[in-house]
């Protein structure tokens, strides 16, 4: 198993600088994932680690050894791409040998190797298809094939699943946590969707502009983002923030802004009168059933999956609220309902969008 080390990481094409000095280490073994919005760097950061980009400043270490002027193909790492990159004339047992026949390698052993991965992957029976003859899966499988059979130091998948539909993107992230579970091999495997992200990883390093905004396992950074980025971006749906005005009273503190009156127990961070974000995910909002609650809304959109619905609610002067309740509610657009938020599991942001609290009071 191998240990991915960035020191200082930069990368600038021309005179845009796009990674802005990332300091990472990916522990051995780990299954890490690059997740953020289009355009925040992660895959420019998994192909400096490939050796596909070089960087501008900073360091690749793996498993110690600097690899800053070693070649991708010199690396010992295998990258599977969100394109399959399939030789088209080739079958599936000739695309997934023929980086092994270009090393020279022995025919036993290519034959050992090509069979061993087809089984795991479940792939036996195509091998001597060609790709137009298979499915969107069975292709992404031959690549990652073609990648286990090099036995790499780590694993770098590149928006893997992306090009399949829904249905088969749920049935290959259980494949791909099946597969690391046996194979035990360090994984970094880029996304744009978080929902793949808490699925799959040990470890999610959230980016935006470059930078990494936290790092830290699925449901540490669901519980306890560190900032209004982190927050609003892990978990789907979103979590609701809404910006208001801090004011001291006997009790603490009370945080007011159109339609919206929350008052919560004393909280180190706080100055009267300073704009903050409260921030509360969809399953803490509850319908009241008395009429009373922190604020009214009219329902714009109610979503009745059967086993769980979601409303999206609408308040004057607020941001759209969501909320997701277990079961089957029988609410229908245009309903007023009054919405109360679980205090105990409310966030609480300072005006720069920093944590000041992830539990309001516990």
């Amino acid at each position: 198993m191998t240990e991915i080390k960035l020191k200082q990481v930069r990368k600038s094409f021309g005179d845009v600088e796009i990674i802005h000095g990332i300091d990472l280490t990916v522990e051995s073994g780990e299954f890490c994932v690059f997740v953020g919005p289009s355009g925040c760097g992660k895959s420019t950061l998994l192909r400096i680690i490939a050796g596909l980009d070089n960087v501008t400043s900073g360091a690749i270490e793996i498993d110690g050894e600097t690899v800053n002027n070693v070649s991708a193909s010199a690396r010992g790492l295998a990258m599977v791409f969100q394109s399959y990159a399939l030789y088209p004339h080739m079958n599936v047992y000739k695309n997934m040998a023929f980086g092994l026949e270009n090393s020279k390698m022995p025919k036993p052993e290519i034959d050992r190797r090509v069979r061993e991965a087809a089984d795991m992957l479940k792939i036996t029976d195509y091998l001597h298809r060609k790709p137009k003859a298979l499915s969107g899966g069975q292709r992404q499988r031959v690549a990652i094939g073609r990648a286990i059979v090099r036995e790499p130091k780590a694993f770098l998948l590149d928006e893997p699943l992306s090009n399949l539909d829904a249905e088969l993107r749920v049935t290959m992230r259980k494949e791909l946590a099946a597969l690391h579970a046996n194979i035990g091999d360090t994984m970094i495997y880029v996304t744009h969707d978080q929902t793949e992200a808490m699925t799959l990883a040990d470890k999610i390093v959230v980016l935006q502009d470059g930078l990494i905004e936290q790092v830290g396992p699925p449901l540490d950074l669901y519980n306890n983002p560190q900032n209004v980025f982190v927050a609003g971006f892990i978990g789907s749906p979103r979590m609701n923030l809404i910006e208001a005005t801090a004011g001291q009273n006997a009790e603490g503190w009370s945080l007011n802004d159109t339609n919206l009156s929350v008052s919560i127990p004393g909280v180190d961070g706080l100055t009267d009168g300073a704009r903050c974000t409260l921030g509360i995910r969809p399953e803490h909002v509850s319908i009241s059933t008395d009429g009373a609650g922190h604020t009214t809304a009219r329902v714009a959109f109610a979503e009745q999956l059967g086993g769980e619905t979601y409303l999206y609610c609408d308040v004057e002067g607020l941001p759209q609220i969501t909320v997701h309740q277990p079961g089957q509610l029988p609410v229908v657009k245009g309903e007023t309902l009054a919405l109360n938020f679980e205090l105990e599991n409310m966030h609480l942001f300072d005006a720069n969008d920093q944590v000041i609290v992830n539990k309001v009071k516990g």
